[in-house]
């Protein structure tokens, strides 16, 4: 899938989201999904990226999976260069700080995810960079 054919359908699984207050059909039908708000690394430009996630005590984890792809997603750039963030769960946003997560901390949550969510046990196995989890912790 090129950049723009991304974009555009990151468009249309936002604009879903926004209209069924965060429901959205197709590929995301029953997941949970929300939408992350955040800064360009090189632009500045605020960016909103659709991305499962799951609950945690403290907030919610992300996974910048990129589908098994060799390299990690742009928006991972971002917040580590900006990790003053949104999260945007249905009809509410709420500001949070991004942290990306390193062993023993990164471990449980994602061994757990991938059996909550086998297709993203291979999308693991499709690449030789280990997938990054980020917890995203509500500062408002």
């Amino acid at each position: 899938m090129s950049a723009s054919d991304t974009k555009d359908w990151n468009a249309q699984i936002i604009e879903e989201f926004r209209e069924n207050d965060g429901e959205v059909g197709g590929p995301f039908e029953g997941a949970p999904l929300l939408l992350l708000h955040h800064t360009g690394a090189r632009t500045g430009r605020v960016r909103v990226t659709p991305l499962m996630y799951k609950d945690l005590d403290d907030g919610f984890a992300v996974f910048a999976s990129k589908g098994g792809a060799p390299t990690n997603p742009d928006w991972l750039h971002n917040i580590v260069a900006n990790p003053e963030v949104e999260v945007e769960l249905g009809a509410e946003a709420v500001p949070a700080q991004a942290e990306v997560l390193e062993g023993g901390d990164r471990e449980p949550i994602w061994e757990d995810w991938k059996d909550e969510w086998p297709q993203f046990a291979e999308y693991e196995q499709k690449t030789d960079r280990e997938i990054p989890v980020i917890v995203l912790r509500p500062t408002g």
